[in-house]
C-alpha cells in the first residue's frame, strides 16, 4: 500500500499474541495494518466496517462470520477463509487452503493465486446476498460441493486445467464459472455444462472487472476468453433437502 496511507493507521504487532488477544486489538480500530503474524486463527471473524492489511502468515478461519468491510492479505492464505461469511470483501494476494467460503451466504472472494479442495463447499444465497469467489489461477477438487447458491469464478491464469476431480458434486444452486477453451472434464455427472453466452458473462463482468483492477490484470482479455458455466440439474436429489428462501 502507499506509504503515505500506511502513515493514517494503526499498526498492530501480533507477534506473541493469541488471536483473542488480536481480535481484542483489532476491534478497537476501524483500520489497521498488522505486522508480525504468527499464523494466528480467526483474524477478523465477525467485524464489521473495518478495513484491515495483513502483513505475514495467517492462520485458518479468517474473516469467519464477516458482516462487512475489508481484509487484505499480502501472501497466502489458509484453510476455511471466510467461513460463514455474511459480507464485506477479502482479497487475498497470494493462494487460498482448502474450504474457502465454507458456507459463505454473502460478501466477495478474491484469490490472486490457486484455491485448494472444497471451495465454496455449502454456498448458499440468504435473501438479498449473493456470494461470490473469484480464482485468479485453479482450483482443487470437490469445487463448488453441495453449493445452493451464488457465484464460482475460475480464471484460470496459467492456463492449466481449472478444477481438480469431481467439481460440483452435489451441487443444487448457484453457478461455477471455468475459463477454458476445451469443455472441462472430471464434473460432477449430476451437473450441466455449457459454454457461457453475452447473457452468462454480464452476470460475472462485474467481478472480473474488480478482480483485474485489483491484481492489475488484463480485464479485456479475460471478458474475451472462453468459458464454460456449470448449473445443477434440476432432477439434484440434493435440492430437495434444502428450504427455498
Amino acid at each position: 500500500m502507499p506509504a503515505n496511507e500506511r502513515c493514517k493507521m494503526k499498526i498492530i504487532n501480533a507477534t506473541g499474541l493469541d488471536f483473542k488477544e488480536l481480535n481484542e486489538e483489532i476491534r478497537k480500530t476501524d483500520e489497521a495494518e498488522i505486522i508480525g503474524l504468527e499464523g494466528q486463527r480467526y483474524i477478523g471473524c465477525g467485524t464489521e466496517g473495518k478495513k484491515l492489511y495483513l502483513c505475514g502468515f495467517s492462520g485458518n478461519g479468517l474473516g469467519s462470520f464477516m458482516n462487512g468491510g475489508e481484509i487484505i492479505v499480502y501472501g497466502n492464505a489458509q484453510d476455511q477463509i471466510c467461513d460463514t461469511m455474511n459480507d464485506g470483501i477479502v482479497v487475498v494476494h497470494g493462494s487460498a487452503g482448502d474450504a474457502a467460503g465454507y458456507a459463505m451466504r454473502g460478501g466477495e472472494i478474491y484469490i490472486e493465486g490457486k484455491v485448494g479442495y472444497r471451495a465454496g463447499i455449502h454456498m448458499k444465497e440468504y435473501g438479498d446476498k449473493k456470494p461470490v469467489i473469484v480464482v485468479g489461477e485453479n482450483a482443487g477438487s470437490f469445487l463448488g460441493e453441495y453449493q445452493a447458491g451464488g457465484l464460482i469464478v475460475v480464471l484460470n491464469l496459467k492456463n492449466a486445467s481449472p478444477v481438480g476431480f469431481f467439481c460440483g458434486t452435489g451441487m443444487h444452486g448457484g453457478k461455477i464459472f471455468l475459463r477454458t477453451e476445451e469443455e472441462p472434464v472430471n464434473i460432477s455427472p449430476k451437473v450441466n455444462v455449457s459454454k457461457a453466452d453475452k447473457n452468462d458473462l454480464k452476470e460475472i463482468k462485474k467481478y472480473i472487472t474488480k478482480f483485474a483492477e485489483l491484481f492489475k490484470k488484463d480485464v479485456n482479455f479475460l471478458l474475451n476468453s472462453t468459458f464454460y458455466v456449470l448449473t445443477p440439474d434440476s432432477n439434484n436429489p440434493y435440492k430437495e433437502l434444502y428450504i427455498q428462501n
